[in-house]
């Protein structure tokens, strides 16, 4: 008795000590502190549960394990308190009185999850979600309340926000290690001269030029297709309704793309021009967009002349002090004056801007652009219906300077197989998107026949022909063939037709010059077409001072600078740009395909011949000897210079950046130029009233081609063109 009674004694003292030992234990930490995995295998080994009591914080039954119990509690004191949040392994919050339960079997048991908190069943409404919006659009995309809807996702018209402002949705502090990492990696002059960053240009000349800012207008004149075109028409016909497509842009977005694709008859009835006229067709009206989202991107992402009004708007530039003179393209020069008063109003403009500011204006022209520029020149002064009236001076008076960017004035040779075979991929290089659709949506005989409605294209047939352009036995920049072969052999004929065919070939000459391509483009060509090209463009050249002058009085030579001098402004200054060192297409090889009865499409490029195409130094659309003006007018005083106009040549390498799409800031490519951080060095130089300090750079051998063309007369001895 007194041994059971001293037994159980000890027993109840070894429970007190045990549960004094327990309570400083809880003391120094708290469960809470436990982590969630030991926590659960020791109440699962252990029966670890709540007793419900403030002092005796854990219930332990009687047997081993106080060893691996202290060793839990061996970690971090907290300053948690019973009771507090923790979180599971399956990632629920919960709390350590419910998780720590006391069951009958002092076994732990998980809540039972509810059926919305399931992932499974979150997984399985979000497939249902998904699959439900194409459904919705695809049962409903016929129905025009429903079209717009349709169309808002199809042209991703605020995709440019989206990419503009991509980084405005990177935590700040990701931000700030990004800027730190490139600072590092990229030198800081390395940086303000790359155009992939917005302003950069602007902004380090700020830090070099003291004053720098803006000074004279600036009127930016794009490119052949460069700018967008929409749809200002409701009516149509009985297969095209326009309504839909009112002030969308058929020509420069996505919904182009769309448009083509889902209806490409309607899209080619809208973009076509009225083969007689040459102007709008019965019933479906376009007209250029306006304003610099005219030509600043041709689709999302896909930038034009934005860096350039970027860095201009870097030093000062706004609205007020710069425009886009955006044109409709298609249209031939004089018709743009005869429908929409182009050339007047851009006239009144200049007028305009030279009342407010009292400086001369900057004109920008690019590509098919310093052509429309170099016409407006002749227009302005002359004199008749249609035309400017500002009569001599005007020029000298309003124009500062004309920088000519990759301009096309003695025009680029890809435009002749577009005329002849409705070639496009490697013809008119503009940029993927518009290609892409042209190619993949249209037969060649679709485009053939597009083509010979718009006006503006045939501006660009090359000028001058054997005198610029070489004959078959030789051109002047053969050297760059070795002796191999000559580029004055235009157009060369792979094969005959063979002796048992039905038909007669069309060409008479096995070997085209220059000239001879153009006479058979017009050959070729509808009678309007012919018409056309007649009363508004030349391709020859003038014989003497006084053609020269002669040719000043009828429009259809002032797009041909050949034919037509200078305006008298000696003050005026004008800038060649261009890039250079960018194989460039310069001859052809093609051959008839006498199974086709159709005289307009049996000719087409020959791509099985060993070499289809013949490439020389340029900018990658236009060769270097279309350049060939720019060294005539910068001999002096001339018949062609009768101002003596003071010109700048500048020769840009084409070396662009592996790791960039578009060639980065150092790109000289024909439509990459416009972002070519040299380039827009020198605009931002020239408008701002710096442009002495840019010097001459000639890189190639046009200066050695000039020079040993056989030119009709020696200007400089002859009478000059007043």
């Amino acid at each position: 008795m007194t041994s059971g009674n001293a037994g159980g004694s000890s027993v109840q003292e070894m429970r007190r000590r045990r549960k004094e030992s327990l309570k400083r234990s809880e003391e120094a930490t708290n469960l809470e502190d436990i982590p969630h995995h030991l926590g659960r295998r020791f109440s699962e080994d252990h029966s670890i549960y709540s007793s419900g009591s403030d002092n005796d914080v854990f219930g332990v039954k009687d047997g081993d394990g106080e060893d691996d119990f202290k060793s839990v509690l061996s970690h971090k004191p907290s300053s948690s308190r019973k009771g507090s949040l923790y979180r599971s392994r399956r990632g629920s919050i919960g709390s350590i009185d419910s998780a720590l339960s006391d069951k009958q079997d002092g076994q732990y048991q998980p809540q039972k999850r509810r059926l919305r908190d399931s992932k499974r069943l979150i997984f399985f409404l979000g497939i249902l979600f998904g699959l439900s919006i194409p459904c919705y659009f695809g049962v409903t995309h016929l129905q025009n309340n429903n079209k717009d809807l349709l169309d808002k996702y199809l042209t991703l018209d605020n995709v440019k926000g989206y990419f503009d402002e991509w980084t405005d949705s990177i935590p700040p502090g990701f931000q700030t290690f990004l800027s730190d990492v490139q600072k590092k990696l990229i030198p800081e002059e390395s940086m303000e001269k790359n155009l992939q960053y917005s302003f950069a240009v602007g902004k380090q000349l700020i830090k070099e030029i003291d004053g720098i800012g803006a000074k004279h207008p600036v009127v930016m004149v794009p490119g052949v297709i460069s700018t967008g075109i929409e749809s200002w028409g409701v009516t149509g016909d009985e297969e095209c309704d326009s309504t839909p497509h009112f002030r969308k842009r058929l020509w420069g977005s996505f919904y182009m793309l769309r448009t083509m694709f889902l209806d490409k008859i309607c899209w080619l009835k809208h973009v076509k021009l009225d083969p007689i006229t040459g102007l709008d067709p019965a019933n479906f009206t376009l007209r250029a967009a306006q304003g610099f989202e005219s030509s600043d991107f041709f689709v999302a992402g896909y930038w034009i002349w934005n860096k350039v009004i970027e860095n201009l708007g870097a030093i000062g530039y706004n609205p007020n002090k710069m425009i886009t003179a955006a044109y409709d393209w298609r249209l031939a020069y004089l018709d743009l004056e005869k429908r929409d008063k182009y050339f007047s109003k851009l006239k009144l403009q200049i007028e305009t801007f030279h009342d407010l500011t009292g400086e001369k204006s900057v004109v920008i022209g690019h590509s098919m652009g310093s052509q429309v520029v170099f016409y407006f020149l002749q227009w302005v002064e002359a004199e008749g219906p249609h035309y400017g009236n500002g009569g001599p001076g005007w020029v000298d008076k309003h124009i500062g300077s004309f920088i000519n960017v990759a301009g096309t004035l003695l025009g680029a040779p890809k435009a002749v197989p577009a005329l002849i075979s409705g070639e496009m991929k490697d013809t008119i290089d503009l940029n993927t998107f518009a290609m892409y659709g042209l190619e993949k949506f249209f037969s060649r005989k679709e485009r053939l026949d597009m083509l010979q409605t718009w006006g503006g294209i045939p501006s660009m047939l090359p000028k001058g022909g054997d005198l610029i352009w070489g004959n078959l036995t030789h051109s002047y920049e053969d050297n760059q063939l070795n002796g191999t072969d000559t580029y004055g052999n235009f157009i060369r004929f792979s094969e005959t037709a063979p002796e048992d065919a039905n038909i007669t070939l069309r060409h008479t000459k096995d070997e085209l010059t220059m000239q001879d391509a153009l006479d058979l483009v017009m050959e070729l060509s509808p009678d309007w077409l012919q018409t056309r090209i007649k009363d508004q463009y030349s391709y020859g050249y003038a014989r003497s001072p006084e053609e020269l002058k002669e040719n000043k009085k009828h429009h259809s030579h002032w797009s041909n600078p050949l034919e037509v001098p200078l305006p008298n402004a000696p003050d005026m200054k004008i800038y060649c740009i261009y890039g250079v060192n960018n194989p460039t297409e310069r001859a052809y090889v093609y051959q008839e395909e006498t199974h086709k009865t159709n005289h307009s499409l049996n000719l087409t490029i020959d791509y099985d011949a060993p070499a289809p195409v013949l490439l020389t130094d340029g900018d990658g659309t236009v060769p270097v000897l279309s350049h060939s003006m720019c060294y005539k007018w910068a001999e002096g005083k001339s018949a062609y210079n009768p101002g003596g106009s003071e010109v700048t040549i500048v020769e840009i390498k084409h070396r662009p950046d592996t790791w960039d799409m578009r060639g980065g800031g150092v790109s000289a490519d024909h439509v990459d130029i416009l972002g070519s951080s040299e380039l827009n060095e020198y605009i931002l130089k020239i408008a701002s009233g710096n442009g002495h300090l840019i010097k001459d750079r000639r890189l190639t051998n046009l200066t050695q081609w000039v020079e040993a063309m056989p030119w009709p007369f020696h200007e400089k001895d002859e009478e000059q063109v007043e």
